[in-house]
């Protein structure tokens, strides 16, 4: 996807060829890999306005349902840590909160990304950030985005990944399968601590590392996931300024986001060329109060996303 693609500088696809990383051991701590850098350069309980946008309720059974129960506290991949009550209370608004939306070409819905999602994901990610770099790097993508996403894990309910699902039309029930992804940073302790420049406030809403899978581009997935990390922004937090970064060449994203109302605030140096960085624009929106009337489907401009 277009995002602007930025795991770290050692990923850059202009400098991965000179890496020598070949022989990597799991588990060791490398210094390049932190959950603290973007992956790429995109209700409330008592005190939380929690609000559920489920038009209507999924039959299937399967864990990729969204009338599916499921705990974070129970999470295989967070780190143990101790949450204050109302931390406590925004894990359980995460592990409720579903988007859905009725297709042109199917039912899609999105929820927060659970242990059974994480090797889809993994696959997800990689695969888009290989378009632009030799296949031989995958495995290795494959291992960095895993560890990625797990140390990521770590900061909720701070920042969270979340998952878009596609059941297409004609399809048995059961049949759904993972159509994109995106993360959200809520809050300063959710942020990056080294994003892409330009730099956006780190205790702003942020979207990030948004892709979708390429056979199902320009069919409204990139729009609903970003409609559903806005209204879970809008859930989670009182700070209605959110940002995202585009690259400049990445027009047909471009051109979504100003649709959706984001607008240019600031746009990298042409010196930025000088350290093999593509060139990006820091866009930023002003969340309304959520309304359901809001959504529309934009099924022509989900080509790449967000970082």
């Amino acid at each position: 996807m277009a995002a602007a693609l930025s795991l770290s500088l050692c990923l850059d696809p202009q400098n991965l060829h000179n890496q020598k990383l070949t022989h990597l051991n799991p588990n060791k701590a490398y210094p390049f890999l932190t959950s603290r850098q973007p992956l790429f350069p995109h209700r409330q309980f008592d005190g939380y306005n929690f609000r559920s946008s489920v038009s209507s309720p999924c039959s299937s059974a399967d864990s990729a349902s969204p009338a599916t129960y499921y705990s974070f506290q129970d999470d295989s991949f967070r780190v143990g840590r101790f949450l204050s009550n109302e931390e406590l209370e925004k894990l359980k608004a995460l592990e409720s909160f579903v988007y859905f939306q009725e297709l042109e070409s199917g039912s899609m819905w999105v929820r927060a990304m659970r242990p059974e999602d994480m090797d889809s994901t993994v696959r997800l990610l990689a695969e888009s950030f290989s378009e632009s770099i030799s296949l031989q790097f995958e495995a290795l993508l494959r291992f960095l985005v895993k560890q990625y996403l797990i140390e990521r894990r770590g900061v909720m309910p701070h920042a969270v990944t979340l998952v878009g699902f596609l059941r297409e039309q004609g399809s048995e029930r059961g049949e759904e399968e993972v159509a994109g992804t995106v993360e959200v940073c809520f809050d300063k302790r959710g942020a990056n601590a080294s994003p892409p420049t330009p730099t956006p406030p780190k205790n702003s809403p942020y979207i990030c590392n948004m892709t979708v899978r390429k056979p199902l581009r320009r069919k409204g997935i990139g729009w609903h996931l970003l409609k559903a990390s806005e209204e879970l922004i809008s859930n989670m937090t009182s700070t209605k300024e959110v940002y995202l970064h585009c690259r400049m060449i990445d027009t047909a994203p471009f051109n979504m986001y100003i649709k959706a109302g984001y607008e240019i605030v600031s746009t990298d140096s042409i010196l930025s060329l000088l350290m093999l960085q593509r060139r990006k624009h820091l866009m930023c929106k002003m969340l309304p109060v959520f309304s359901s009337s809001q959504e529309s489907d934009m099924s022509d401009s989900d080509e790449e996303l967000p970082s």
